[in-house]
């Protein structure tokens, strides 16, 4: 594989890593929204169970952000140590 093969693979998993981090967050959305709901309905397992969850997919959108801005600084280290601004078209 070569070097702009490599970068364009590491675009494609900076861009999975952006939508997993999507995803965490649409997922954190709907525990809040069950959550509200459930203020509600006052149903004791969800009062119990729910916090968890929160906390559990909190923390991977962390471990996502994380790394992602260090995925991301990992390409354009690579991009700049091969010098491959000269061979990626700016317009493409």
């Amino acid at each position: 594989m070569n070097k702009l093969q490599q970068l364009d693979l590491m675009d494609k998993v900076q861009r999975e890593l952006e939508d997993l981090k999507n995803s965490q967050t649409s997922i954190l959305k709907k525990v809040s929204q069950i959550a509200a709901h459930n203020i509600t309905l006052g149903v004791d397992l969800l009062d119990s169970k729910l916090p968890d969850l929160e906390e559990q997919v909190n923390a991977t959108l962390s471990t996502a952000s994380d790394l992602s801005q260090a995925f991301a600084e990992h390409r354009t280290k690579f991009f700049s140590d091969n010098n491959l601004a000269a061979t990626v078209d700016p317009t493409a």
